[in-house]
């Protein structure tokens, strides 16, 4: 004789489809992926930055200028930046997923987090495609040696 045991449940209940995308899949795989794809991008801004030239010595105002000037170096950025938002996003989203008990919650939450990562995608794409190390009238006027050679 076979004796079966259901399955422990949830103090709460979900909706579950059963039907069209499966979201948790492809964050599932998106985690993975960006995970191992962000370890490329953080390994490589930190050889960059502290072991090429004269390292750590070397970081001021004007390297970071004249790596945002670059094509190259803001593509890398805004790639190491949006995958890390929405890696730590979806971290989030999991979190509120497995510890918030109620519906409402839940989704204010998960909005909230939502809100907070497109706000910062939007805000750091901005900033490394708009850059401008010496806007005229600034305080960079200050610094001849520099807004000159650029």
């Amino acid at each position: 004789m076979t004796t079966t045991i259901d399955a422990p449940r949830s103090p709460y209940t979900r909706s579950t489809k059963k039907s069209g995308v499966n979201l948790e899949k492809w964050g599932w795989i998106y985690m993975r992926v960006s995970g191992v794809l962000l370890v490329v991008l953080i390994f490589g801004h930190l050889f960059v930055n502290l072991m090429i030239g004269e390292g750590v010595n070397a970081l001021n105002f004007a390297f970071v200028a004249g790596k945002l000037a670059n094509p190259f170096w803001q593509v890398w950025d805004v790639t190491m930046l949006w995958l890390a938002l929405i890696h730590g996003g979806n971290g989030m989203r999991t979190l509120v997923n497995d510890y918030a008990t109620s519906n409402v919650s839940r989704g204010i939450l998960k909005y909230a987090i939502l809100a907070a990562v497109v706000i910062l995608i939007v805000l750091g794409t901005l900033v490394v495609f708009t850059f401008d190390p010496c806007p005229a009238g600034s305080p960079a006027d200050l610094l001849p040696s520099f807004c000159s050679a650029l």
